[in-house]
C-alpha cells in the first residue's frame, strides 16, 4: 500500500522541459523578429493553426491574450476535435529579440505551460530557439511534445524564410538591388 507521501510525490512529477531550434537560412535576426513579435499573427506561420485571434490587449504588449485553434496533435490525429488554447504574453524584449508566453486555458492538457522564444543571429542568418516547460501531459510523452514543437518550428522557419525571400525579391525588382536574403542550408 502506498503511503500518503508516495501518492503526493506521484502527483508532483517534475515539469517537462524542452528546447527546439530552427535555422532561418540567409535571413537576419532583425528580419525574422517582426514576424514573431506579431503575437496575434501566429497562424501565418505555425502549421495546421487555422485561427489566431486577439482576445485582450494590444499585440506585442505584455498581458495581451490570443486564442489559437485548429492545430492538430498526435493525441487526436484521427479524431475530429478542434484543438484550442488561450495564450498570454508574459514578457517581450525587442532589444534581445525574445518573448515569453503561457497557455492559460485550452483543451489539449498543457497545464502550467510556459515558453520562451528567442531569435539568435548566426553566421549564416539566424535561428529561432523555442524553450518550454509544462506539467506532464496525459496521453503524451516528452518525446511527443518535443516532436510536436520541433516539427512545428521547422515549418515556421521555412515559411518565414520563404516569405522574407519573396519580399526581398519584390523589393529587388522594384529597386534593382541585390537581395538581402540568400538561401543557404546550414543546420541549427
Amino acid at each position: 500500500m502506498e503511503s500518503a507521501a508516495d501518492q503526493i510525490s506521484d502527483k508532483h512529477q517534475p515539469k517537462w522541459e524542452g528546447k527546439a531550434c530552427a535555422e532561418v537560412a540567409g535571413c537576419k535576426a532583425e528580419q525574422v523578429w517582426p514576424l514573431l513579435e506579431d503575437f496575434f499573427g501566429l497562424n501565418k506561420w505555425f502549421p495546421t493553426l487555422t485561427t489566431c485571434l486577439p482576445v485582450e490587449g494590444v499585440s506585442g504588449q505584455p498581458g495581451c491574450t490570443r486564442y489559437c485553434a485548429g492545430f492538430k496533435t498526435h493525441a487526436n490525429s484521427g479524431d475530429v476535435i478542434m484543438n484550442w488554447t488561450k495564450q498570454k504574453l508574459l514578457s517581450i524584449d525587442p532589444d534581445e529579440l525574445t518573448f515569453s508566453y503561457s497557455i492559460i486555458d485550452g483543451n489539449v492538457g498543457f497545464n502550467s505551460y510556459v515558453s520562451t522564444v528567442k531569435v539568435l543571429p548566426t553566421e549564416e542568418g539566424c535561428s529561432i530557439e523555442w524553450r518550454y516547460e509544462v506539467e506532464p501531459v496525459e496521453g503524451w510523452t516528452l518525446g511527443d511534445l518535443d516532436s510536436f514543437i520541433g516539427s512545428g518550428l521547422q515549418v515556421m522557419a521555412k515559411r518565414m524564410e520563404a516569405a522574407l525571400k519573396a519580399d526581398v525579391v519584390l523589393e529587388d525588382e522594384a529597386t534593382l538591388e541585390v537581395p538581402v536574403c540568400q538561401h543557404t542550408n546550414p543546420q541549427c
